[in-house]
């Protein structure tokens, strides 16, 4: 990509702090930063919110998007699930069944 400006994005806060970069070399290689985007920065309104939830769930719907590694946990096992958690000992996302 030519141009000032270039993008590194910086996701999954869930896995802690991000290791390794030198944030001083960024200027050297032409105008990189980092940003840590949040969901607040984008829906910041119910309006905004919706919207992006109703495109999500139309891609997912669509095939555009595909989840995997889920794990379903029935909500009387929940303890568990909060274990494996904890122990970090689950990949993808993880939902109680009621």
């Amino acid at each position: 990509m030519r141009g000032a400006a270039r993008f590194a994005g910086e996701f999954r806060n869930a896995s802690g702090p991000v290791a390794g970069v030198n944030l001083g070399i960024l200027s050297q290689k032409g105008s990189l930063y980092v940003t840590r985007p949040t969901l607040g920065s984008y829906a910041n309104n119910p309006e905004n919110l919706q919207t992006m939830a109703d495109e999500l769930f139309a891609m997912l719907a669509s095939g555009k998007i595909k989840v995997d590694d889920i794990q379903q946990y029935p909500l009387k096992d929940a303890a568990k699930a909060q274990t494996e958690l904890s122990a970090r000992r689950t990949i993808g996302s993880s939902i109680l069944i009621p």
